[in-house]
C-alpha cells in the first residue's frame, strides 16, 4: 500500500466507518466537510507520528499540512525527504 492509499484508508476507517462516498475528492477540506474536529486532528497526528515515525512541531499543525488527503501526503514526503 503506497503512501496515499495508507493516509487515505486511515481516514475512511477512523473518521468515516468505512464509507468512502463522502471521501470523494481527495483535495477536499477534512475540517471544512465535518470529516475531522480539533480531536480528530491530534488522532491523525499520532497516527502520522506512529505509522511514519515523524516528529510533528506544534507550529507544522496547520491546514496547509493536515486539512486534505493531498495535503497529508505533500507534508509525510516533505518530511520524510528532510529526514
Amino acid at each position: 500500500m503506497d503512501l496515499h492509499e495508507k493516509i487515505k484508508a486511515y481516514i475512511v476507517e477512523n473518521f468515516l466507518f468505512g464509507d468512502l462516498e463522502p471521501l470523494k475528492d481527495d483535495a477536499m477540506s477534512l475540517l471544512d466537510n465535518g470529516i475531522i474536529d480539533s480531536t480528530g486532528v491530534m488522532e491523525l497526528v499520532a497516527f502520522l507520528e506512529g505509522d511514519f515515525g515523524l516528529g510533528i512541531e506544534d507550529e507544522e499543525l496547520v491546514p496547509e499540512n493536515l486539512d486534505s488527503v493531498d495535503n497529508l501526503v505533500g507534508f509525510v514526503t516533505r518530511k520524510q525527504a528532510a529526514a
